[in-house]
């Protein structure tokens, strides 16, 4: 291969790691044909690209990179894997192709970086076993709810006990009230009869001192007639 040509692979190699700071290297050489071709398809689903590059040629187009550490050891021809919704859901991918023996046996992780240091093949092993960024944000939701629901519920058990004090509280006060009631209606329906009485006994007396004044005049009424009597005979006598 002429220089010329390795210069463009070279570039052509440079311009599509160009940002990327983070990536996992993995050996694809000894898979089928169909088997590349879905393991290709699959990932691309999960926007995740894949690029066969030798070595030489990549530590030459990431010199300078974030990149340039995580070809330093390795030789031969490599697959580069990048993108993803983060890296650690890129490391996912990686890896279930790795335990993936029937179908990709010849697959396996052969080592990546991150955050600027590089990754040994157990590295990238012990990565997938992380949680991913959407993981940990409903891990994260999860504990906040957690704990809005907890102190709401110590907000408002104090409140529900006291609400269920005062529901009790009338019920408890109004009976009496309502006996005391029923007492002091039966009182004057008690005193009612006793003012009938006295007011029959009243008069009675009038009755009686009627019945006297009459007495006392019909008493008058022969004094009366005694005293014409013995004017008549007065003056008889004249």
């Amino acid at each position: 291969m002429s220089k010329y040509l390795k210069q463009l692979i070279t570039d052509e190699i440079a311009s599509r790691l160009d940002g990327i700071d983070e990536c996992v290297l993995a050996n694809v050489i000894g898979l089928e044909v169909n088997n590349s071709v879905l393991m290709r398809r699959q990932l691309r689903e999960k926007d995740i690209h894949l690029m066969v590059v030798k070595n030489s040629m990549a530590r030459r187009a990431t010199e300078g990179t974030p990149l340039a550490s995580a070809f330093e050891g390795l030789g031969g021809s490599l697959a580069v894997c990048w993108g993803g919704d983060d890296f650690v859901s890129l490391v996912k991918e990686v890896a279930r192709f790795d335990q993936d023996t029937e179908q990709f046996e010849a697959f396996h992780a052969r080592g990546g970086i991150m955050d600027g240091e590089q990754l040994t093949p157990e590295d990238v092993q012990e990565i997938s076993k992380w949680p991913s960024r959407e993981e940990q944000l409903s891990i994260l939701v999860g504990q906040i709810l957690g704990v809005g629901s907890r102190l709401s519920s110590q907000l408002l058990a104090p409140g529900a006990l006291l609400s269920s004090q005062f529901e009790n509280f009338p019920e408890d006060k109004e009976a009496p009230a309502e006996e005391e009631a029923g007492d002091d209606a039966e009182q004057p329906a008690e005193e009612a009869p006793a003012e009938e009485e006295a007011s029959d006994d009243a008069e009675q007396p009038a009755e009686e001192a009627s019945a006297e004044e009459e007495a006392s005049d019909d008493a008058e009424q022969p004094a009366e007639e005694a005293s014409a009597e013995e004017e008549a005979s007065d003056d008889t006598k004249e």
